[in-house]
């Protein structure tokens, strides 16, 4: 079993029958939707939703039942990766291209469960690029903002075509060095004209569970 897998299926004993889930994206969150998946399948009763149309699409092939936002006002918990977290449980998302749908999701979850392998947790945050979702109009404008900010921005590909979100937006990664104040950065990046959101999830994250070489499993908990 990998590691994202161990740390996937020790995080997914947390749901329970009743609850609505949040189905997180990318490569982490797969292996606890598959293992959500199973235990639907063995008799467990929630609902769901996904954040992102590869998500939604796993959860309908695992048989999860998913549930339209208009029909919940909030969810009991979200299970999801991030590409960086440190201790404080400040996050950095957005690897997958979905950052803003999970930041979304995990504001209205009273529980947000991160599930990582032990090579994401670090003492700083900053040697994975920061994910920067933009609106297209004038993107260019963006990055040199972006760039008086103090990034080195990129602006994300699929292969040789301009990546485009599930909403419709673009993806600046950024390479800021080791980010000393992520709230501080945090607020800077948002009151860019341009700039939708950001890959830095500040005060979300509840608990994140991390699967190590050893074989072991550990568990970080937010100070309140």
């Amino acid at each position: 079993m990998n590691l994202k897998q161990l740390a996937a299926e020790k995080a997914v004993e947390y749901v329970k029958d009743g609850m609505h889930v949040g189905l997180g994206t990318g490569s982490t969150a797969y292996w606890a939707i598959l293992k959500i998946g199973e235990r639907v399948r063995e008799g467990l009763s929630i609902q769901a939703v996904a954040t992102s149309k590869a998500s939604e699409k796993l959860a309908k092939e695992q048989g999860i039942p998913l549930i339209p936002f208009d029909r919940i006002q909030g969810l009991d918990l979200t299970i999801d990766g991030a590409d960086e977290l440190d201790r404080g449980l400040h996050l950095i998302k957005g690897g997958g291209g979905a950052l803003l749908r999970e930041k979304i999701v995990a504001f209205h979850s009273k529980e947000l469960i991160i599930i990582a392998d032990e090579s994401k947790l670090v003492d700083k945050l900053g040697t994975f690029p920061l994910p920067v979702e933009m609106v297209p109009f004038a993107y260019e404008w963006t990055m040199a903002s972006l760039e008086r900010l103090g990034a080195k921005p990129m602006l994300r590909t699929d292969d040789e075509n301009i990546y485009v979100t599930d909403n419709g937006n673009y993806i600046a990664d950024c390479r800021f060095g080791e980010i000393d104040n992520p709230n501080e950065l945090h607020q800077k990046l948002l009151h860019l004209p341009g700039v939708v959101d950001n890959g830095l999830f500040i005060g979300l994250a509840t608990r994140a569970v991390i699967g190590h070489s050893d074989g072991s499993v550990s568990v970080v908990e937010r100070e309140a």
